[in-house]
């Protein structure tokens, strides 16, 4: 099971990858280290997950004219606004997972802590950038860095994330829609041992909606 494991792990980080230079593309389109997220992002270098974050991050900082941006859970401003968007879209995840019988606390990458969920942490990488394009749209919105705190306005935006609608496969469908269809196919992936039926979702055949 360790090479089915490695597999799907792969398939997760490289949609993370993809849909990061994805979002990137569409709100720092000029910027010139694009080609070079391009180029991590569709890679086979192991570690380029940890590359395409720090990219993806500079670049997310400067859309919102904030160049001096790091992403850090402790760091206050955009951070707690992107705290706030991850644990929305856990829950969510979580939900799905349970929905269909999948045990939360056995992932196929993040390490299991005490009261933790792995398996959530694992399948929401994909959907991260969902969040960060929701947090970019707030913060285009309200530009004084004052306004960056997690506000019942903001509350309300960004639990509203899991309606947008997003290509998947053949299909239009909502994000949480989307996300049950991902953790279905995980479900099957590994009942059988085949990796080819977890299909993570990236939207290269779709546009980031306003």
């Amino acid at each position: 099971f360790r090479s089915v494991r490695m597999q799907l792990w792969r398939k997760t980080f490289d949609a993370k990858c993809q849909n990061q230079f994805s979002l990137a593309q569409h709100t720092v389109p000029n910027d010139e280290r694009l080609e070079v997220l391009r180029s991590a992002a569709f890679g086979k270098k192991d570690h380029k997950e940890a590359i395409c974050a720090r990219m993806f991050w500079q670049m997310f900082g400067r859309s919102l004219n904030n160049p001096e941006f790091q992403r850090d859970r402790e760091s206050g401003g955009l951070n707690d606004l992107l705290n706030y968007g991850y644990a929305v879209l856990l829950s969510t995840i979580l939900q799905k997972l349970f929905g269909v019988g999948l045990d939360p606390t056995f992932g196929i990458s993040h390490a299991p802590r005490e009261r933790s969920t792995p398996l959530a942490y694992d399948l929401m990488e994909p959907f991260r950038p969902c969040v960060d394009w929701r947090v970019y749209q707030w913060a285009k919105e309200h530009p004084d860095p004052k306004d960056w705190q997690v506000s019942k306005e903001f509350r309300q935006w960004v639990t509203k994330f899991p309606l947008q609608r997003v290509e998947y496969l053949d299909l239009t469908l909502e994000v949480q829609g989307c996300i049950e269809g991902v953790v279905r196919g995980f479900r099957r992936a590994v009942l059988y041992k085949q990796p080819r039926l977890y299909k993570p979702w990236t939207p290269r055949n779709s546009k980031w909606a306003g």
